[in-house]
């Protein structure tokens, strides 16, 4: 049905944060630079003598192999944890994940609601390769706009069906011809 234009990852680059010690003992913070279809280990342990590292600050060198001592993999926080913050947050508020003012009319509603599925779907990027947290993240978000958004409708959707049960006309039997 849909076609997809394959990507070639060998161009992309991912970036891994970790904290490096130097021979020197000096200790720096940032993140590895690596081709997106390859692993940290697998750069780490290959014959290439210089790696790309960007401190936090923004500095960004090629770092000889010969100077580190030591590499720590420094963990991002999963998807999980923006559960716990969400759940902490005061529960849960379908204008205020869809952005709407809480009188807003049902069109701004649908409208905030597409924009946002559009802009979070995890589908979106689905010739790229991301990394687990930011696939996670977005089937996270995917997730909580569309509750927000049944949330949102299922009372608007009663709205009408009352509507449309006052218009119909009271069970008569038909006419006789």
């Amino acid at each position: 049905m849909f076609e997809r234009n394959k990507v070639d990852n060998s161009l992309q680059q991912s970036s891994v944060p970790a904290e490096i010690t130097l021979a020197s003992g000096g200790i720096r913070k940032g993140r590895f630079f690596i081709t997106a279809s390859r692993s940290i280990y697998d750069v780490l342990n290959g014959d290439t003598q210089f790696l790309d590292f960007e401190t936090y600050d923004g500095e960004r060198a090629l770092v000889a192999k010969s100077t580190i001592a030591a590499v720590r993999l420094v963990s991002v926080p999963a998807a999980a944890a923006l559960k716990l913050r969400q759940r902490d947050a005061g529960g849960f508020d379908p204008q205020a994940i869809l952005g709407v003012a809480p009188d807003a009319a049902w069109d701004d509603i649908r409208h905030a609601y597409l924009r946002l599925s559009k802009s979070y779907h995890p589908d979106l990027f689905g010739g790229v390769v991301l990394p687990p947290e930011v696939r996670d993240y977005l089937a996270d978000m995917s997730q909580r706009i569309n509750a927000a958004y049944h949330a949102l409708e299922l009372p608007h959707q009663a709205m009408k069906r009352s509507v449309a049960d006052k218009a119909k006309p009271v069970f008569s039997t038909p006419q006789r011809f």
